[in-house]
């Protein structure tokens, strides 16, 4: 699982053209625009909070008031950070100093470890920004997420700068990472599930999830493999995220398939077999688009998040979100996701 905030070192400091009060300071391969009265230097060790990181209300944040503030449907309050552009310099996630981080985490009745790379998240009470999800998506809760399958949520690539050249070493395979919402249909024991990202849901007349596993009759087809396992794909179509792929209904595109028993992710080609093995009967699973087999990492990640960049398989007017990338085996997992696409207001 991700680590949205974490301690790290600043790897560089570097100069805003026309810029007298804010630099940019480099973490891993993340840049984030810093004011310079902090007075950050090379070496210096930090909190980095991720993209997607909901921040607290705490008076710490309060400076992100303006541009970040927003509420959860449980009423919830914080500070999204996401995204954006400040004096021509692309800015992603926050540099918190280290005194700030620990004056909170003491009030959470918590003392940081200072090791690099050690996960605060908890810690700081920072949670996942996941947009709200329309109520037939949301769908009614039978309870949390099955803690039997493992969730997608893999790390972003500029997290993994320490790791790049044993990374480099391995074959992926790579697919389009679709903006949607995550569906995640399961058998386990005799008993068939339907989940969203973070619920396991009831079936009701206006669920979603339940809907399209009834039309593709997948409970029974899943039952005929006669196998614990799950199912993990992305809902796209209209009424999901603004259906940036201009479909005409709704529909999942699987990328994973779940071993229960084992407790792992089937390799591609146990992946393509199951998905092949259902589709003897019935309507055509679909999957995400799959762009390259036996494929070896560039040189950088900045590289990476280039070939990231680009316009949707599905649709020549959507950008791409970015790229999964996944060793064969699948044991090896991560995203690049398009600067491009989240500059224009994605995720």
């Amino acid at each position: 699982m991700r680590k949205l905030a974490s301690i790290q070192k600043i790897r560089e400091i570097r100069p805003i053209k026309g810029a007298d009060m804010i630099e940019l300071a480099i973490v891993n391969n993340w840049q984030a625009v810093v004011s310079k009265a902090e007075g950050h230097r090379v070496g210096d060790l930090v909190v980095y909070c991720e993209i997607d990181s909901f921040l607290p209300e705490v008076p710490e944040f309060e400076f992100l008031r303006k541009g970040c503030y927003k509420q959860l449907p449980d009423g919830t309050a914080g500070f999204r950070l996401r995204t954006i552009r400040l004096r021509g310099e692309l800015s992603q996630g926050l540099i918190i100093p280290l005194a700030a981080a620990e004056k909170i985490a003491a009030r959470n009745g918590i003392q940081l470890s200072l090791e690099v790379g050690t996960d605060v998240t908890d810690s700081l009470g920072i949670i996942k920004w996941d947009p709200p999800l329309p109520a037939n998506l949301a769908g009614v809760a039978l309870g949390l997420f099955p803690s039997f399958i493992q969730k997608t949520d893999e790390d972003r690539c500029q997290g993994l700068t320490d790791n790049w050249h044993e990374l480099k070493l391995h074959t992926y395979y790579v697919t389009e990472k679709l903006d949607g919402s995550s569906t995640t249909y399961f058998i386990n024991d005799g008993v068939f599930g339907v989940c969203s990202r973070n619920l396991n849901l009831a079936e009701t007349p206006d669920s979603t999830q339940w809907r399209i596993a009834r039309e593709l009759d997948l409970e029974t087809r899943m039952r005929k493999l006669g196998r614990n396992f799950a199912l993990q794909g992305e809902l796209i179509g209209p009424g999901v995220q603004g259906n940036s792929y201009r479909l005409n209904k709704q529909e999942v595109r699987f990328f994973n398939v779940f071993d229960i028993q084992e407790h792992r992710k089937a390799s591609l080609s146990e992946f393509l077999e199951v998905i092949e093995e259902l589709n003897k009967t019935g309507q055509k699973l679909l999957t995400v688009p799959l762009f390259k087999i036996n494929y070896k990492l560039p040189d950088s990640i900045e590289e990476l998040l280039k070939e990231a960049e680009g316009h949707s398989t599905l649709c020549e007017s959507a950008e791409m979100e970015g790229l999964v990338l996944r060793t064969l085996d699948s044991r090896v997992s991560f995203k690049a996701i398009s600067n491009r696409f989240l500059l224009k207001g994605g995720e």
